[in-house]
């Protein structure tokens, strides 16, 4: 579509006007050339004030026919029966779903070339003739409501066409192929002068129309319809200029309203407009957090998962996998926890196992540069703890399959992520020791410098739930290494009542054998400064200070003996952690 000066696009709206001879009534329209597409975002907010909701105050089309070859008194209705009041008898009787219409054969036939084919076809097939011939027709667009305007337009009434009805009635024009071949100033043509004009000046309307073209496939997409609205607003959200950060769109309220279909048609007209990548990806995100929610999921505690219809769930399905593959590409064009909570609906709803290698993929490239709050991902439910830990997993254990080719400093960046996350998440009285111990496991040991941070995400979560018992406590500290924990850390551990007997006995054991080895050394260097003494002090007496150096001596070997002694107890304790722990 060209982009039209608002001098030639008035024009160009005076020839359609004059050529169809269309009577065109705007409510609150007082300047039609600011209702064409604007430059900047105040004439586009101007546009939306104007085209307001309101029925009765809609963009109308006054529809006039000409040559009516019969004109009907009226059109009286009786029960689900119609019938047009005219000087010659009802000859002709249309059935539309379960109403019936009792009408005239040369009103209709002569606007319709598929009803003048049906009525005319049994006559050259010799089929008996009789005074009234019958037309079922069942799958009509708009069904007995637009059928009611179709009549009227045959018999030379007026009625009003709105951004309501007329892709209604547009697709029912074409269906019945009411075209100029057949009659001139016929009302496909009419309807499309007047859908032109829609799409071109109102930006509500557009939306109107395509909204009503849900309940009109495959005609609407058939006709175009879907694809001209797609272009209009695609065309008018990208005549704002580019927004300069990454924020909620005026158009995306807008956009929201519509269905997947329609949507993926719009984001992708955007697309090809060069819309930047972030905007889209706001867009997304904004219609996702629209028609997504723990209802949809089926997730709700008030909803059980039996009395979501199966239908339903392959609807979700099919919506989670189309936004996956309408996603933009750009590095940063979506947020990791959107990313995450698509992910999460792809787990439950059980998408296609490579769109869900895509999104953690994605996920995976962005963890380094994530903060704790992007990967929070709500649960939903009396039963549940409130992050979902397992999707972090997922993303974890992914993250690690391809660790080989990061440098540390990236891999000790996501370390700190993880213990920031598990410090947040332990805080939760419903996560369970497996879901916790999966994501402390989930980071191989030399995804950290030391394990302090680790050890207090663990103190957390043993405050947090003081009632474990004594396996599950074993179960949950099993990670911990003395060795890998700083000082600090190793005396809050001796005070911590907490944490489970065999640990802390553990961790007292070794803390001896350390002591211990700092006190021989010591003692070494204790004894290389006596003799040095001894050699200095020449009035000392020999006997004397053979004496001293014998016990000093003893007391050595003494020291080295219990050192081998507790040496071997923490290599027999380690071993059977091991062995506990495997």
């Amino acid at each position: 579509m060209k982009d039209l000066t608002p001098s030639k696009s008035w024009t160009l709206f005076l020839s359609i006007y004059i050529h169809f001879h269309i009577s065109i009534y705007v409510s609150k329209y007082s300047s039609p050339l600011a209702k064409f597409p604007g430059l900047d975002k105040a004439t586009m907010k101007t546009l939306d004030s104007e085209s307001v909701l309101s029925e009765g105050k809609l963009n109308r089309c006054v529809v006039l026919p000409v040559n009516v070859p019969i004109v009907a008194d009226s059109l009286k209705r009786k029960n689900q029966n119609w019938f047009a009041r005219a000087s010659s008898v009802n000859d002709l009787i249309i059935q539309v779903g379960d109403s019936t219409f009792h009408l005239h054969k040369l009103a209709m036939v002569s606007r319709s070339e598929y009803l003048n084919r049906l009525v005319f076809q049994r006559r050259s097939n010799n089929e008996e003739h009789s005074r009234i011939d019958t037309i079922q027709i069942d799958n009509l667009p708009g069904g007995r409501k637009t059928f009611e305007l179709v009549v009227k337009f045959c018999y030379g009434w007026k009625f009003d066409v709105t951004p309501s009805n007329i892709s209604s009635l547009y697709c029912a024009a074409n269906f019945l192929e009411m075209s100029e071949d057949i009659e001139t100033e016929n009302l496909i043509s009419k309807t499309e002068s007047f859908f032109s004009f829609l799409i071109l000046t109102s930006w509500k309307d557009t939306f109107r129309i395509l909204k009503n073209c849900e309940s009109l496939s495959p005609w609407a997409k058939e006709l175009q319809l879907v694809k001209r609205c797609s272009e209009a607003i695609a065309w008018k959200a990208c005549a704002v200029p580019k927004l300069e950060t990454r924020t909620d769109a005026w158009w995306f309220e807008d956009v929201s309203l519509l269905r997947i279909d329609h949507f993926i048609e719009v984001i992708q007209f955007i697309k090809k407009r060069g819309m930047r990548s972030e905007i889209i990806g706001s867009c997304i995100e904004f219609w996702t957090l629209k028609w997504f929610s723990k209802v949809t999921l089926g997730l709700d505690p008030n909803v059980k998962h039996e009395h979501v219809t199966i239908q339903l769930i392959k609807l979700h399905k099919v919506t989670t996998e189309c936004l996956i593959k309408m996603l933009p590409t750009e590095e940063n064009s979506v947020s990791c926890n959107f990313l995450l909570h698509v992910l999460k609906a792809g787990m439950v709803l059980k998408i296609n196992h490579e769109l869900m290698c895509v999104l953690q993929r994605r996920v995976v490239l962005m963890l380094e540069q994530c903060c704790v709050q992007d990967l929070l991902v709500k649960n939903y439910g009396d039963e549940s703890s409130l992050y979902d830990v397992d999707v972090v997993v997922k993303v974890l254990q992914s993250y690690v399959c391809g660790t080989s080719s990061n440098s540390a400093a990236k891999v000790h960046s996501v370390g700190r992520l993880v213990d920031g996350y598990l410090s947040q998440v332990a805080r939760d009285r419903k996560l369970k020791v497996e879901g916790f111990k999966l994501l402390v496991e989930a980071l191989p040991q030399n995804a950290r410098e030391c394990d302090d941070n680790l050890y207090s995400a663990i103190d957390m979560y043993l405050k947090a739930h003081p009632y474990l018992t004594e396996e599950d406590r074993e179960n949950v500290c099993s990670v911990l290494e003395y060795h890998r924990l700083s000082q600090e850390a190793r005396k809050h551990v001796m005070k911590n009542d907490r944490l489970p007997m065999k640990l802390s006995t553990q961790f007292v054991l070794l803390e001896q054998v350390n002591t211990s080895w700092t006190m021989a050394s010591n003692g070494f260097n204790y004894q290389r400064k006596t003799q040095t003494n001894i050699r200095i002090s020449k009035d000392i007496e020999k006997r004397q200070m053979s004496q001293e150096i014998k016990v000093m001596r003893k007391d050595v070997e003494m020291m080295k003996s219990q050192l081998v002694n507790l040496n071997t107890c923490k290599m027999k304790l380690q071993k059977k952690m091991k062995i506990c722990t495997s």
